[in-house]
């Protein structure tokens, strides 16, 4: 390596844009520091034909090269192949000013848009070498625009880059990369989803896991990538040739949006990679320790609202535009069209910790108009325990992932006592959370398994958790599962106890698709992907986390049964109100103009005591804002052991002899648990259907 004499002209440079810039006459470097003493850009450029490996460190002047807290220069070079980063001195203090300078250390550019390229689980080996990059965005989009899909009519599929085709019976050419994803677009189309939920895909280090597997010895992975070093640059490890992962995720993007389909993206603003003091400093400590994070204002220890050891100080104004610049890009560049905030409640508080009550963060992203027709979904609670689902904002932009809807389906789902009530809320769109702050149905993100907790194969298969594998004694992970095992935990060959394990899952899908607000599904679920009773599986980069595609082949009707539900939903719009259902003028609900009816076991009596188990609601597809629909029944057994036997209600605004069509029964096999409405069984008003215990039955019938 050379380090001979100068290679570069410079300029003073300019403070706007902050980044590398390529302008006519050179590239210019720009970066946020406030209590920085000296900064000085560190520059690595390879070997070309007729010139060695050459580094130059440039110190820039705080006189000439400073605007305000802009450090700012100009190189004359045309050399877009260069690599850079910074070092930055200044007091090294964090007990007494919450400052932790180290001129030693070389810093990430927190907006670079590139890093050095890497294959997955590659070392790190020299954090000497300047990491950031310079990438010229051409990639040819095709004039692709904006799907603009309505939160209404979306359905949203959440899945892991790597988890989702490293298997090897995902028989994609390049298992566990974007590109795998793309393969699997026609499987996706065929499922029915709207939207891509990607978890983490800005640069991580999937190596700065420090617990073992106890069984091999063998370090762990950060698997799931919520300990992001970047907000800005595209993990490339997700690549099936890493040199060119910026292109081939936007290949992912427009092919995704050609067949249809949104991405959102699952985004960490409320902490970093970086940990606490005690952590590996890459980019935001070495800044501006006392901007980028919230210290106590005492001990200048790090507030840890995130669980991970530091916590964004995301409504100081810096940290605020970095935010919000990096959402633009994603949008702008990367042609995004969703976001999930991680832990979103730290967006909320202000720069002590508290809770602000009309925080400038989530203002900010919600009235900026680049973001106007984006998506944007909170995940309303913090690791401190703040839980504001329901209360996060007002603002009918966002939307939130609804909690109480999975933990009141999984207990009327696991024949829990006081449970009827509270799914008769969550199916009409939890209004006790929405109607209040005058937001809809459809801000309501309706879960009953994420990427956090149990599989929906697992939470009917495991009373605990199994986390040993995790390397912490089995004490990670939420020991407040909701979940039945069905008579017995883990794997059994027992077929009552499998025939009821599949009922569940089929009720739970229809409970899922069939509820006023938004579905999303985790990965596998459709298909019974099992991990193995592990609630936390952050940090297996193995077949516990890598979707089991044989499955889909062994587990074919319960793929049907889902797909057959995705597909009931878009066809009928009285699943997707856009507005709540109107109280009925009768007490009991059962007027031909009521938008909802509900009752027990008997039309016009309802049964909402603590130790009922059963729940029917009747659909008026004459009541919906546009137009109308068919009708549908809808009856519910929340009891583990005991069939139910339902009357049937007469069909809105119509005689006695108009049959019901039995389109559902979640106690048969596939094909029969899901009939196409020419071929299912009719039933005549006022007589008796049979719910299996655990099961679903479902009617339709035309308005006319």
């Amino acid at each position: 390596m050379s380090k001979g004499k100068d290679q570069f002209a410079t300029r003073r440079g300019f403070a706007l844009p902050i980044g590398c810039t390529i302008l006519g006459e050179g590239i210019n470097f720009s970066i946020f520091s406030r209590h920085a003493h000296s900064v000085t850009l560190v520059v690595d450029l390879p070997a070309t034909a007729t010139e060695p490996h050459h580094r130059e460190e440039i110190c820039l002047h705080p006189k000439v090269n400073r605007t305000g807290d802009l450090w700012h220069i100009l190189l004359k070079t045309r050399r877009d192949d260069l690599h850079y980063g910074y070092r930055i001195d200044g007091p090294m203090s964090p007990e007494q000013t919450g400052l932790a300078y180290d001129p030693n250390t070389l810093l990430l550019d927190p907006v670079s848009h590139v890093h050095r390229p890497r294959a997955w689980g590659e070392e790190l080996h020299d954090d000497r070498l300047p990491r950031c990059g310079i990438i010229k965005h051409d990639f040819d989009w095709q004039n692709d625009q904006p799907l603009n899909i309505p939160l209404t009519d979306t359905i949203i599929y959440e899945l892991h880059v790597r988890g989702f085709t490293r298997h090897h019976s995902s028989k994609v050419s390049c298992p566990g990369t974007y590109e795998g994803i793309r393969e699997k677009i026609p499987y996706l189309k065929a499922l029915g989803i709207t939207a891509v939920e990607l978890m983490p895909v800005t640069e991580f280090d999937e190596n700065d896991n420090v617990f073992t597997d106890p069984k091999t010895g063998k370090v762990l992975k950060n698997f799931w990538g919520y300990n992001p070093v970047s907000f800005f640059a595209l993990k490339s490890g997700y690549a099936a040739r890493p040199p060119d992962h910026i292109n081939e995720f936007k290949a992912m993007i427009l092919a995704l949006h050609q067949a249809g389909i949104e991405v959102i993206l699952d985004m960490v603003f409320n902490h970093t990679g970086e940990g606490g003091y005690d952590g590996r400093t890459s980019s935001f400590r070495g800044i501006d320790n006392r901007i980028y994070y919230l210290l106590d204002r005492k001990t200048r220890e790090y507030l840890n609202f995130s669980g991970c050891g530091n916590t964004m100080n995301c409504n100081h104004p810096v940290v605020r535009e970095l935010i919000r610049e990096a959402l633009r890009y994603w949008v702008i560049e990367m042609h995004i069209d969703g976001f999930r905030f991680d832990l979103a409640s730290i967006l909320g508080r202000d720069t002590s910790g508290n809770l602000l009550a009309n925080p400038p963060m989530i203002e900010l992203i919600a009235e900026d108009p680049v973001l106007r027709d984006t998506k944007i979904i909170a995940e309303a609670w913090d690791a401190a325990g703040l839980y504001q689902v329901g209360t996060f904002s007002t603002d009918a932009r966002w939307a939130e992932w609804n909690g109480k809807f999975r933990d009141d389906v999984r207990a009327f789902m696991a024949g829990h006592e006081n449970s009827v009530a509270a799914l008769a809320t969550r199916i009409a769109g939890s209004s006790d959370l929405y109607q209040s702050s005058f937001r809809h149905p459809f801000n309501s993100i309706n879960f009953i398994t994420s990427h956090d907790g149990f599989t929906l194969a697992d939470l009917v298969s495991y009373n605990q958790k199994h986390n040993l594998p995790n390397g912490e004694e089995n004490r990670d992970g939420d020991n407040h599962n909701i979940s039945w095992n069905s008579g017995r935990e883990g794997i059994t060959r027992d077929r009552k106890i499998e025939a009821l394990r599949l009922r569940r899952m089929r009720t739970m899908f229809v409970l899922l698709f069939l509820s006023q607000g938004v579905p999303m599904i985790s990965s596998g679920d459709e298909f019974g992907h099992s991990k193995k009773g592990n609630n936390n599986s952050w940090c297996q980069d193995n077949t516990i986390n890598w979707l089991n595609w044989d499955l889909a082949q062994k587990n074919s009707g319960l793929l049907r049964f889902v797909e057959q539900c995705i597909h009931l939903r878009k066809g009928h719009p009285v699943f997707c109100r856009t507005n709540f259902f109107t109280p009925s003028a009768d007490p009991l609900g059962a007027e031909d103009n009521a938008d909802i009816v509900w009752q027990s076991l008997t039309p016009g009596k309802q049964d909402w005591s603590g130790q009922c188990h059963t729940l029917a609601f009747l659909l008026n597809g004459k009541t919906i804002e546009d137009g109308q629909d068919d009708h549908f029944l809808i009856l519910l057994n929340g009891d583990r052991n005991t069939d139910a036997i339902f009357t049937l209600p007469k069909i809105p605004q119509s005689s006695s002899t108009r049959p019901w069509r039995q389109i559902i029964d979640t106690s048969q096999e596939s094909p029969l648990d899901f009939v196409a409405l020419p071929q299912a069984p009719s039933r005549e008003p006022l007589t008796t259907v049979q719910v299996k215990a655990m099961g679903a039955v479902v009617l339709q019938a035309s308005p006319s």
